[in-house]
């Protein structure tokens, strides 16, 4: 099942904001586009708060909570910021603490700082 949501940016290609298969929900990389501007705010923590409130809105949207995260992936441009979207990203986990993998590379779409995908399961 195809999920989508006004709360977050559209794709930006052809792809979809996320995917439904059985109890997983698969999100595509959430850039810190805003919503209703479809620009990026300035800066790694502006960027990386906007990520996850996109993540949060599709989260919302399939019927799936925080807690539901079973596994995220972090891409940003310069590891010199990873002490700065560490912090971003336990404030939005808060005591969850997913598995996660974080990558420095070269370049994300539209010359974003971040991007973050997650794996979520509806545990019975």
């Amino acid at each position: 099942m195809i999920i989508s949501t006004p709360k977050a940016p559209a794709a930006i290609g052809p792809y979809s904001q996320a995917v439904r298969v059985g109890a997983a929900l698969y999100t595509s990389g959430q850039l810190g586009l805003d919503p209703a501007t479809g620009s990026l705010p300035e800066g790694v923590e502006a960027q990386t708060r906007q990520s996850l409130s996109n993540i949060g809105a599709i989260l919302d949207a399939a019927g799936y909570a925080v807690t539901d995260v079973v596994k995220t992936t972090v891409f940003i441009r310069s590891m010199d910021d990873f002490a700065c979207v560490n912090a971003v990203y336990s404030a939005f986990f808060g005591d969850h603490k997913p598995a996660r993998s974080c990558v420095e590379v070269s370049r994300l779409p539209k010359d974003g700082l971040v991007e973050i995908e997650v794996v979520a399961v509806k545990q019975d």
